[in-house]
């Protein structure tokens, strides 16, 4: 358990940030909602600009969410690519869904694809 004084809430574990990282990337890699994440770290003042180094906590108590609004089974002639022109998702969406896919140009029928439910649409300009 850490310092109540610090966080508003108990924490899982302490995340720190590396850089690339976002409060949506990490609410993401920890399966937690973004704006739980945010509530449980109000040291942070501008969610948007986290910097590395900084200490961000994982609230253990936090509802799940579900990263995925289906999984698709790959059939053959499938693509990263088809499979996210088919949803109607960005390609980089669906691969951020998918870290278990080491490559994302080399899938094999059979596999399962998480459809994320987080994506924006395709702009269709």
């Amino acid at each position: 358990m850490y310092d109540s004084q610090c966080y508003p809430v108990q924490c899982r574990t302490i995340y720190i940030v590396k850089p690339g990282d976002s409060m949506w990337t990490i609410a993401y890699m920890f399966g937690i909602p973004l704006d739980c994440l945010i509530k449980a770290n109000p040291q942070i003042p501008n969610p948007n600009l986290i910097y590395p180094g900084q200490q961000i906590c994982i609230p253990a108590f936090c509802p799940p969410v579900s990263r995925c609004k289906t999984i698709y089974i790959v059939k053959p002639g499938d693509s990263m690519w088809t499979i996210a022109n088919m949803y109607g998702i960005p390609l980089e969406c669906l691969i951020k869904a998918n870290p278990h896919i080491p490559n994302p140009n080399l899938i094999y029928p059979g596999q399962q694809i998480c459809i994320p439910s987080n994506c924006p649409p395709v702009d269709p300009n």
